[in-house]
């Protein structure tokens, strides 16, 4: 096995090597390259076909079972029968925008505010979208806006959506998506490699540089956006005392602190609802989406009353299906599940109990270089050897795969693409952790064969 470099996606199937696929897996390949065209992309070398699910299992057409360690779309689990019960009463009642007076989405906005302490639940306000790439993208025309200024500083790894303007600053999208001039990147705080001491105010540093880069230019500092689990860059939760040395750096520029919660909010870290609480920072701006209707598309933000101000003056704000009456009913019953059924507690847990494990496996093979993450969001980095901390794609590209073969879906992170990511939904229970652990034990051996 290879590292993966079709697009630079990490984990991406190579569409040219057909070769050695069972008969219906190439015909399947064949007649999604034919419909949907060649910028889409298929995981793993030997693709995986899915035609149902049921809370973390997916089943093939074959009844065969997978267990999913990495879909956090359905964070309270495939098919949840609250989820479709909300989704199905609402479509019998009404499916409308939000040019009309409805309760259900004020019920949820008021909800939703209520989470984030501070004076975001005492006076912001919620703007909703359908995915979390139009959540990205309103919170930076809204940055702009606001400041008047349009610099936007990034993590090198970042990816924050796929419209023309966040691709603009997703660097994870490969070198062959431009980034724009005026966005500046920083680098991830890896603190397996960097001192964990003082990291923040590094970090900080490291902003600095940037914001006067811009101003030297001329475009100044709008905001700078970070997804506080560091997803792209290689999954970094710890330590927890980064990003407010950052945020005094950004607002003494005049810019604005944007908290991507896409793929860390709604609990998926286990210690507090949002990724950014970790680290006790206040920010201007939430976004979020993904998890948000378990898979029903719906996305939005939170922000302060002032930084919005002047930009809902100016003009207006509308989104066909954002905050469509289905959505709202679909998110709300997102939320409700997640408090109802304790799976903050559960993400802390059982992520705990999976993190232990995966540091035991750690003291038996050493192309384990580290482990790391957060409640049901961990990351294991694949090295070479420990002492030099050298990347090795290759492990990482292998155990991916040899999970898949053991019918066990994870990806991979970073800008090596050479940390393993696992992200299951928050019903993921103690014995899915131990089949999960038992699994990677297995490939785990059989890589060492390999090497």
């Amino acid at each position: 096995m290879t590292a993966p470099v079709y697009g630079k996606m990490n984990n991406a199937f190579d569409p040219s090597k057909l070769d050695g696929l069972p008969p219906a897996t190439k015909g399947r390949i064949k007649r999604r390259s034919r419909a949907l065209g060649p910028a889409y992309r298929l995981f793993y070398q030997q693709p995986v076909e899915v035609c149902r699910a049921q809370g973390v299992l997916l089943y093939d057409s074959d009844g065969n079972e997978y267990l999913d360690a990495y879909n956090n779309v359905v964070s309270v689990g495939h098919c949840h029968p609250k989820i479709i019960a909300a989704v199905h009463q609402q479509m019998q009642t009404l499916c409308t925008h939000t040019r009309y007076l409805q309760d259900g989405i004020l019920d949820y906005a008021e909800d939703l505010l209520s989470t984030f302490g501070g004076k975001l639940s005492a006076s912001g306000h919620a703007m909703f979208t359908c995915t979390g790439s139009e959540a990205n993208d309103l919170a930076l025309r809204i940055a702009m806006h606001h400041t008047g200024k349009r610099g936007i500083i990034i993590t090198h790894e970042a990816y924050h959506g796929n419209s023309h303007l966040t691709a603009s600053i997703s660097p994870s999208l490969g070198d062959n998506s431009p980034l724009g001039t005026w966005v500046r990147q920083i680098p991830a705080p890896d603190a397996y490699r960097l001192p964990k001491e003082g990291l923040g105010q590094w970090m900080a540093g490291q902003v600095q540089k940037q914001i006067q880069d811009l101003e030297r230019h001329g475009d100044g500092l709008a905001a700078f956006i970070v997804d506080s689990a560091f997803s792209s860059d290689g999954v970094y939760t710890h330590p927890t005392d980064l990003l407010a040395p950052v945020a005094e750096v950004v607002h003494a520029a005049g810019g604005l602190f944007i908290a991507d919660e896409v793929q860390s909010g709604f609990g998926r870290l286990g210690d507090s609802l949002w990724g950014y609480q970790r680290h006790g920072v206040a920010p201007d701006i939430v976004t979020m989406g993904k998890p948000m209707g378990n898979g029903f598309p719906v996305a939005g933000i939170a922000i302060l009353p002032e930084v919005v101000e002047s930009f809902g003056r100016a003009m207006r704000y509308f989104n066909t299906f954002g905050g469509n009456s289905v959505a709202m009913a679909a998110a709300q019953a997102t939320l409700n599940v997640i408090r109802d059924e304790g799976l903050l507690e559960n993400a802390q847990s059982v992520g705990r109990f999976l993190k232990d494990g995966l540091l035991e496996l750690a003291k038996s093979h050493a192309s384990i270089g580290d482990v790391r993450g957060s409640g049901l969001y961990l990351g294991v980095e694949m090295v070479q050897d420990r002492s030099s901390k050298q990347s090795s794609p290759f492990a990482a590209t292998y155990l991916v795969n040899a999970l898949r073969e053991r019918r066990v879906l994870i990806s991979a992170s970073g800008f090596d693409g050479n940390s393993l990511k696992i992200r299951p939904p928050l019903v993921f229970a103690k014995a899915h952790a131990e089949r999960f652990l038992n699994e990677l034990d297995g490939a785990l051996n059989d890589l060492n064969k390999q090497q």
